[in-house]
């Protein structure tokens, strides 16, 4: 499908994009309410979830755009197909762009979630939970997208 064969940043402002984002911030809500509360909805926990991966993405296009003169997303969200990834080489690539991305996710949503969750909860029950529910997120937007692109 050529629609899946474009810079995520294009693809972002299509409705499918506004759709995959909804449905993994849905995810990240979801798991950071159950994880902290054991209840599937807490309306602090949506909150927190939401605002945290506002800024998260904010952060993704300005600094995409910085490094890449004017592109949104494609260094926070490298999401490419196998016609720009070939070879050893450009997976390697793609491995570190990701995780950096990932890791840079962490520290703004942990950050953010710390900083509105801190009197309702510890700060490792926070942190833990932000990573488990950025993983969970990862790997079903991972799956979800590259199953297209590759």
């Amino acid at each position: 499908m050529i629609i899946l064969n474009v810079s995520f940043g294009i693809y972002a402002f299509l409705p499918q994009g506004w759709l995959f984002m909804i449905t993994i911030i849905l995810i990240e809500c979801l798991g950071l309410s159950y994880l902290l509360t054991k209840k599937w909805y807490d309306g602090k926990a949506f909150k927190t979830a939401i605002f945290s991966n506002l800024i998260s993405g904010i952060f993704g296009i300005v600094t995409s755009m910085i490094l890449n003169g004017g592109w949104w997303l494609v260094v926070w969200f490298p999401w490419v197909s196998d016609n720009e990834v070939s070879g050893t080489k450009g997976f390697k690539w793609l491995a570190i762009f990701y995780a950096i991305a990932f890791v840079l996710t962490l520290l703004i949503e942990g950050l953010v979630n710390y900083l509105m969750l801190k009197k309702d909860y510890k700060k490792p029950q926070i942190l833990l939970t932000t990573l488990i529910v950025n993983i969970i997120s990862y790997v079903i937007g991972s799956l979800a997208m590259y199953s297209y692109s590759f």
